[in-house]
């Protein structure tokens, strides 16, 4: 139960009296995120480890190759329970996992007030799958079955195999779940950018009077680059921007060559080791 401000006029004047109120504010009001923004604000405090929010998803992340920082999660899961108990919330603890990083990670069990948490080698972060060895392998296999099921559907569901028409379908409807958030997940082994790459072959393959066709030269006809080049595409354009000026502290992350002939440019970077 909260507790509200609400305001009575009798004979012309004002008082303020407190009611209970014994519901909640129904989903897709106009105030209701900012009301819940509003109450979660001070779920943070006293919390020493990283701690983000979004929406009603809760995520805690610190540094567990100590005994102190390890000692530190756990604490700061026993704020998280204290701020619950207090504001009469509830933790979903069937929904609450935990995920270890890194190669040498002890992989110490947590616990949420009387419950352990369970540990888990992949978990979904705002549409994401991310795995415990960030190879995100699970999430290219995932996001190409569900773009190969949608393909289907296409081509089962409509007959025509113009260009004019299979090209915006597969751009409306197949490319979105290929590349949703890809500057996160861009695949690093060859077979996951393989994966990717058959779902445009096949769709390439549908259109009238290119079946015949290399995949490249279906792509040539139609004006199209491939998956893997639209992702470098993005990252140039990006990085450009950000040796522009266009991002904050953009400078910071690359280092640039000075080149003293007339033949140079300011936009050469130095090739480090990764």
């Amino acid at each position: 139960m909260v507790r509200c401000w609400s305001l009575a006029n009798s004979s012309g004047l004002k008082d303020i009296t407190k009611q209970p109120v014994t519901s909640g504010v129904f989903q897709g009001s106009i105030l209701g995120p900012t009301l819940f923004n509003i109450f979660i604000s001070d779920l943070d405090d006293r919390i020493k480890c990283t701690l983000m929010k979004f929406a009603d998803d809760t995520k805690l992340s610190g540094e567990a190759d100590t005994s102190e920082g390890r000692a530190t999660l756990q604490e700061d899961l026993d704020r998280l329970v204290e701020w619950a108990n207090k504001n009469l919330m509830k933790f979903s603890k069937d929904k609450c996992k935990v995920l270890h990083l890194g190669k040498h990670n002890p992989g110490v069990q947590y616990g949420l007030g009387s419950t352990w948490l369970e540990s888990s080698s992949v978990e979904r972060d705002l549409g994401i799958l991310v795995g415990n060895k960030l190879n995100m392998s699970k999430h290219c296999a995932t996001v190409t079955k569900k773009a190969n099921r949608i393909l289907g559907c296409i081509n089962k569901g409509i007959t025509s195999r113009d260009k004019e028409v299979i090209i915006p379908l597969c751009s409306a409807l197949v490319r979105p779940h290929l590349e949703y958030c890809v500057q996160f997940w861009s695949p690093l082994y060859k077979r996951d950018v393989d994966r990717l790459e058959r779902v445009p072959r096949r769709a390439t393959r549908m259109i009238k009077g290119l079946g015949s066709l290399p995949y490249e030269g279906r792509l040539r006809e139609l004006g199209l680059l491939s998956l893997e080049k639209r992702r470098l595409k993005g990252d140039l354009i990006t990085m450009f921007q950000y040796l522009k000026g266009g991002y904050k502290d953009g400078d910071s992350l690359f280092t640039r060559i000075h080149m003293e002939t007339m033949k140079g440019n300011g936009c050469k970077l130095l090739l480090g080791r990764f």
